[in-house]
């Protein structure tokens, strides 16, 4: 089975499963995020059909979500709190020097697929802003320094 047609039975698969719930159509697009990693362009005629919804309804929704990405992410996904507690504490500089070690924006990967960053608008770590979460991990009182730390430790790992 050719991972094309693997990504379609997994698809079809949860279309199947969740189609008769009431508004189906969130649940099965988390259903193929969380299953994949994304939500395949390819996958879109199929959900509508599923839905009976045009392809555009699906679109709109995936575009219209942040969560929800149309490409597959980096082998580590960082998340980059954005709440204001953060922000005040150094956020916006933190973010500007995460943006330039990685050479990518919010919602991109780097090249090398190894990291994709992305926006969260609370962590739940206010008291050690600025924070951010590397897979399962987080971090608080992150600076340039203990960023760049962490990245490198990550990759190691990696």
């Amino acid at each position: 089975m050719t991972e094309s047609s693997s990504t379609q039975a997994t698809v079809q698969e949860i279309i199947s499963n969740l189609k008769n719930k009431p508004g189906a159509l969130l649940p099965i697009l988390h259903g193929v995020q969380n299953a994949l990693g994304y939500v395949p362009p390819e996958s879109v005629p199929a959900i509508a059909k599923g839905l009976n919804l045009s392809r555009a309804e699906v679109h709109g929704v995936i575009s219209f979500y942040h969560y929800f990405r149309d490409t597959p992410p980096g082998k580590h996904t960082i998340h980059l709190c954005r709440a204001e507690s953060c922000l005040s504490m150094g956020g916006k500089q933190l973010e500007n020097h995460v943006k330039a070690r990685l050479g990518i924006d919010f919602h991109e990967t780097t090249a090398d697929g190894k990291f994709t960053l992305e926006p969260v608008y609370c962590l739940g770590n206010c008291a050690c802003s600025p924070a951010m979460q590397i897979g399962e991990d987080i971090y608080g009182r992150v600076s340039a320094n203990s960023f760049d730390a962490a990245i490198n430790e990550t990759e190691e790992l990696a």
